[in-house]
């Protein structure tokens, strides 16, 4: 696997060590910019934390009936690899779900059905403004894709940590996730800052539904989930708040006070479980050389982070 080194930059926490931060352009580049200046403290991530084990996305791909060329791999972790395709009229953005094996357990499943869930969340929430058009399915080589998704891309960048949003923003934000709600669908992971993309022309887009909930379209079944439908999406309410409240509080309206009161139970009892996961697998990304010891276990520290973070260091 080889790397182009960029001149981002990123401290350590309550420290002054600084990593360099590298752009993935393919497995044709040479082992020499792969070495160059590359930090000693990592290495990248094994087949086993790759969910397209040694192989890397496709270099070219059809969809829609054009021909697409890979153009930057976003990200490459256990679970997808993604990034941007483009074609003599436009741009894609692909992911390929997990094939991998882990040891002997096929995942091919897996990648299968993480794209079909993905791609129907797309196709319920069409002609929605602010959530990115499924273009349907993926082939290479004559071969469709199961495990892989297409959707529009969208010109802009995950949300920064210290992004400057303009009036509009978190109004146009409320709209979205309201349309969103009222097509009984939940999008779970809207804790995460890269999963809000500030468009080009400043606007919200909204991404990355392989957790999302949808209710049903009718049935009993559909009736005895509604009250779980409406606990998750009261989640995807108050996470929108704490961002609100993060970047302007003067729109917000509330305190951080106020938004601790607010948080629901059941986010609470999922911190008990999920923070000491979270810091076991970090544990154990530094023990294998995948994420540096300096920097907490952080995924930044990594040799190929995602887009997020390479971006934001740089």
């Amino acid at each position: 696997m080889n790397w182009w080194r960029s001149n981002g930059l990123k401290s350590a926490p309550g420290g002054n060590q600084t990593v360099a931060l590298r752009v993935y352009r393919g497995p044709e580049e040479s082992a020499a910019v792969h070495n160059a200046g590359r930090d000693p403290e990592t290495r990248p991530r094994p087949p086993l934390f790759r969910a397209l084990g040694r192989d890397e996305p496709p270099a070219v791909v059809e969809i829609d009936g054009e021909t697409f060329r890979r153009r930057e791999v976003f990200k490459h972790d256990s679970w997808a690899a993604s990034g941007i395709y483009v074609s003599a009229t436009r741009q894609a953005f692909c992911k390929f779900n997990r094939q991998q094996a882990v040891l002997l357990v096929p995942m091919g499943w897996l990648g299968r059905h993480l794209a079909t869930r993905e791609r129907s969340f797309h196709e319920r929430l069409d002609g929605i403004e602010g959530i990115p058009a499924s273009l349907g399915p993926v082939s290479a080589a004559g071969r469709v894709l199961p495990h892989a998704l297409a959707r529009a891309f969208v010109a802009g960048h995950a949300l920064g940590e210290k992004e400057r949003l303009d009036d509009r923003f978190f109004p146009s934000f409320r709209r979205l996730l309201a349309e969103v709600h009222a097509r009984d669908v939940a999008h779970v992971d809207l804790h995460k800052r890269e999963n809000i993309l500030v468009g080009e022309d400043g606007r919200p887009y909204l991404i990355d539904f392989q957790i999302s909930f949808a209710l049903p379209h009718r049935g009993a079944v559909a009736a005895l989930l509604r009250g779980v439908l409406r606990m998750l999406q009261r989640c995807d309410r108050y996470h929108l708040l704490k961002h609100e409240l993060r970047y302007r509080p003067d729109q917000a309206g509330l305190t951080t006070h106020d938004i601790d009161r607010m948080r629901p139970w059941w986010i609470r009892a999922h911190r008990t479980i999920a923070v000491p996961f979270r810091t076991l697998r970090r544990g154990l990304l530094v023990r294998l050389g995948i994420r540096s010891r300096t920097s907490a276990g952080h995924a930044w520290s990594e040799a190929f982070p995602e887009v997020a973070h390479r971006r934001e260091a740089a």
